[in-house]
């Protein structure tokens, strides 16, 4: 066993910094580590907006890594790359739990958008894997070198030699360190992504880090309501999901979010989930709205108070 998993304990994800803030950091080893029950299952947040002040806030409050919502939310790259950096710059923080790591959900499987978000130092996620082909794809998207079917271009001007090529394994090339940092977490999406799961994993899943459930989006193309259910063929799409990750001993992931009981069924045997987001966070405020309302009732403020009863100034004011 590596060090991290005992490093953990007290200095959280940066017990899986890279040797340099410009590259991705250790995220496979931490999955890994998470799926095999050396550390806790990894906690974090999605955030829908685009808004790099919001992602360095979320930097200081101890989860261990964020979603950047890059397929649905209108962000330019340099905004993603923003957004990351600023996370990233939270590893030199003196407090031992100011780290995460990032995670980009891309905005689908092109060459260019994977390039971008590993580029920025992150680890992605990429949506809508159905078929062989497409996992190859984005594996080839994603690696350096030949050897693996890897067409990821070097970007000249981030690593540079005695300035950011650090190495976690002195014993393999700077590429390969790379490779083995940055995480490549797959969304399964819809029936047929399940049923040709088996498949995928067989061609690539030496590749893959984690498999994640978007039951939005699968129950969308499977023509059923809401986020999750009882319907015998949910069920049975479910259960050949289970089976498979079973099979090939692959990490799970997948969001979380509800009260303890909710929250607890839907995080069951995932390595890496979402329990918070900030847009739900905001939602939230509107039954603080209500509870402030309730307090401010409607009142009329034209008549002067009696003399020795107390105004509305403050509980102690008293009108002589």
């Amino acid at each position: 066993m590596t060090e991290e998993p005992r490093l953990y304990t007290s200095k959280g994800m940066a017990a899986y910094r890279a040797p340099s803030l410009l590259q991705p950091h250790k995220a496979r080893q931490a999955i890994a580590d998470a799926h095999a029950g050396r550390i806790p299952p990894l906690i974090g947040l999605f955030c829908a907006w685009a808004s790099p002040p919001l992602t360095k806030v979320v930097a200081q409050l101890g989860f261990d890594f964020v979603w950047v919502e890059w397929e649905h939310a209108s962000m330019s790259v340099e905004t993603m790359t923003q957004a990351c950096f600023l996370t990233d710059a939270h590893f030199d923080q003196p407090k031992t739990r100011l780290q995460l790591l990032t995670y980009i959900s891309v905005p689908g499987h092109g060459h260019a958008a994977i390039g971008y978000a590993l580029d920025a130092g992150a680890s992605i996620v990429v949506p809508q894997v159905d078929t062989v082909e497409q996992a190859r794809q984005i594996v080839s998207a994603a690696k350096f070198g030949a050897g693996i079917s890897g067409k990821r271009s070097a970007p000249p001007f981030r690593w540079l030699p005695d300035a950011s090529m650090g190495s976690c394994d002195a014993s393999i090339s700077f590429w390969e360190n790379q490779n083995n940092q940055a995480a490549v977490i797959i969304q399964v999406e819809s029936r047929i992504a399940i049923e040709n799961l088996d498949e995928i994993l067989t061609a690539v899943g030496e590749h893959i880090d984690s498999v994640w459930l978007g039951n939005l989006d699968c129950r969308v193309s499977m023509e059923l309501p809401g986020f999750w259910g009882e319907e015998p063929e949910w069920v049975q799409a479910m259960n050949t999901l289970q089976n498979t990750l079973r099979k090939h001993n692959m990490p799970y992931s997948g969001l979380a979010l509800g009260d303890d009981e909710w929250l607890q069924e839907r995080g069951e045997g995932r390595s890496l989930m979402f329990t918070s987001s900030d847009c739900a966070a905001i939602m939230g405020l509107g039954k603080e709205l209500a509870h402030v309302r309730e307090l401010f009732r409607t009142k009329d403020y034209t008549t002067p108070p009696r003399k020795g009863v107390k105004s509305d100034e403050g509980p102690n004011s008293i009108v002589g």
